[in-house]
């Protein structure tokens, strides 16, 4: 991917949900919310502080995590639907 995202800002691919419920029943697209869970593709450098020091951030490539429903700008990168949002929208790393 040719996309770096700046300072705290983060790139996420949605995680698909389930095709069926525990019951058996197919859930239609038109019926299907869009899932909360995603992969980090890409991460920024790190948010400024007042005295100017970059700090890292909490979240690395490769990580699943949640976030909000309304989370995110979406965008479509090298053809892949995307998530653009920052750090502190993500609610937590998901322990695989």
């Amino acid at each position: 991917m040719n996309f770096r995202p700046l300072h705290d800002r983060v790139v996420v691919r949605r995680i698909e949900g389930e095709e069926k419920t525990k019951g058996g029943i197919i859930i239609p697209d038109t019926a299907k919310e869009k899932p909360q869970e995603g992969e980090i593709v890409a991460v920024g450098s790190g948010a400024r502080d007042e005295q100017g020091r970059i700090n890292a951030l909490d979240v690395k490539v490769g990580d699943r995590v949640l976030f909000g429903k309304w989370s995110g700008t979406e965008v479509k990168i090298d053809g892949q639907d995307l998530l653009i949002m920052k750090e502190s929208d993500i609610m937590g790393v998901v322990a695989v």
